[in-house]
């Protein structure tokens, strides 16, 4: 019997990752995201799945972030039982950004009902707080490079792939063939990060491609940031930073306490990271010393570089102060959350920042203030833009093009099938060709909803 993978996420674009491997009547899915961006991307979060979640045997996912891992409270509820099996550093998150994402969604269909500009009567969330709880204890930690059993029949294996804490590239085994989910590749030299491990052999490998397209500049993130703060600080202005709740927000607060340290930027800037979601998180670098670059020393500084804000009462209390301050807050996107205040408030003070500190998916707010758009719609409103642009171009958490090709180049021998997966169509297609000029191996972008053999 055959092998099969059906695309549901993460073909097409560089979002909502599902990959369901199929193999007589056993069902896995490899990661379980949510789409973001565009709206007709959000709508498919809205739709049933092709599969009935009940009848999924088992879950495996990549790593914490929402892209990969927060459609799982919602397959849950809808009859998925099985276990979901992702590394102890990704269980651990999840269990911080999945129930903070259906606090999210709860809070923002509150806020859309009391102003009532959501065209649907009452609006809802896609999931709440206690779904996403309810669904942790299906959740199994397993560690990277310890082999297990998904299903009977089926061997797994975790390997590390750097980007945030816990990311895993992902070894699968089933009726003869070896299937290497790649997951998101961090670059090799990543300031918190460490190296992605070399991939195993595999007949058929699917990678990402977010910035297939793109390489990195030299220069580091402390070059690129230390100069913005420098000029917001002397304006008096208040910078807004999108976060990553997990891994963006981290790096910005260990690079702020070292241009602290060196005395680039006052020390006496105020620093507020707005987002409990985020707060945790950080706390999770000290629970798994072993997953970043960082000594302790460095843990401790970036834990008190800033003021942790967690209550909305103290979120709301930061309207009330005036500049020079830093503003860090989830979404890393600008698709929801408690930055959406804040970037309502300062976006149209021309002595304000607005730092971009990683990839914006096409459609997202963050993709438009990326491009320089002068009017961006917020809770149902049109917001004036007048406050500086800063995108840090050497802020991502992902491998570059030249870095996912090499990544390729170690595997021990060609694969017969590459499939390029989790970028916008042009990053993809670029990769794709570059993998058939250069690596002379066989590989194609699916199609979403597409069935391939594996």
């Amino acid at each position: 019997m055959s092998v099969n993978i059906t695309f549901l996420g993460g073909a097409d674009t560089v979002t909502g990752s599902k990959y369901l491997v199929e193999h007589g009547k056993q069902r896995l899915l490899v990661d379980c995201g949510l789409f973001q961006g565009y709206k007709q991307l959000r709508l498919r979060n809205w739709r049933p799945l092709p599969v009935v979640p009940g009848q999924i045997d088992a879950v495996i996912l990549t790593h914490a972030h929402l892209d990969h891992s927060g459609y799982l409270p919602l397959l849950a509820r809808e009859g998925f039982r099985g276990k979901a099996y992702a590394t102890p550093a990704t269980k651990d998150l999840c269990a911080i950004l999945l129930p903070d994402s259906g606090h999210i969604q709860e809070e923002d269909a509150a806020f859309a009902n009391r102003h009532g500009f959501s065209k649907h009567a009452p609006a809802l969330p896609l999931y709440t707080r206690r779904d996403a709880l309810d669904c942790l204890d299906q959740i199994k930690a397993t560690p990277i490079g310890r082999p297990f059993q998904p299903l009977k029949g089926w061997q797994a294996r975790f390997t590390s792939a750097g980007h945030i804490l816990g990311a895993a590239s992902l070894l699968l085994e089933v009726a003869g063939r070896r299937i290497l989910f790649s997951g998101d590749l961090g670059q090799p030299d990543d300031t918190l990060m460490n190296a992605p491990d070399d991939p195993p052999q595999a007949e058929t490998v699917l990678i990402e491609s977010t910035y297939g397209d793109r390489l990195h500049p030299p220069e580091d993130v402390a070059t690129e940031l230390g100069p913005a703060l420098q000029r917001v600080a002397a304006r008096g202005g208040v910078a807004v930073v999108p976060v990553f709740a997990v891994g963006r927000a981290q790096l910005l607060l260990h690079t702020i306490a070292q241009l602290k340290a060196s005395g680039q930027i006052p020390k006496s800037l105020p620093i507020f990271l707005d987002s409990p979601m985020a707060v945790h998180s950080t706390d999770v670098f000290t629970k798994h010393p072993d997953d970043s670059r960082l000594t302790e020393r460095e843990v401790t500084a970036m834990v008190r570089a800033a003021t942790m804000v967690e209550t909305t009462d103290e979120s709301k209390a930061l309207a009330s102060r005036h500049g020079p301050m830093v503003i860090l807050s989830a979404s890393g996107m600008a698709t929801g959350g408690r930055v959406l205040h804040h970037l309502a408030m300062h976006a149209g003070d021309h002595r304000n920042m607005i730092i971009l500190t990683g990839y914006q998916a096409p459609g997202t707010r963050g993709a438009r203030f990326a491009a320089g758009e002068k009017m961006v719609r917020i809770h149902g409103q049109d917001v004036k833009v007048e406050a500086e642009v800063v995108q840090l171009e050497a802020a991502s958490a992902h491998a570059d093009a030249n870095q996912l090709l090499a990544w390729l180049r170690r595997m021990p021998s060609p694969p017969d099938q590459v499939y390029v997966v989790h970028g916008d169509m042009e990053a993809s297609d670029t990769l794709r060709m570059r993998i058939e000029h250069e690596l002379k191996w066989r590989a194609m972008v699916p199609e979403h909803g597409s069935t391939w053999p594996a």
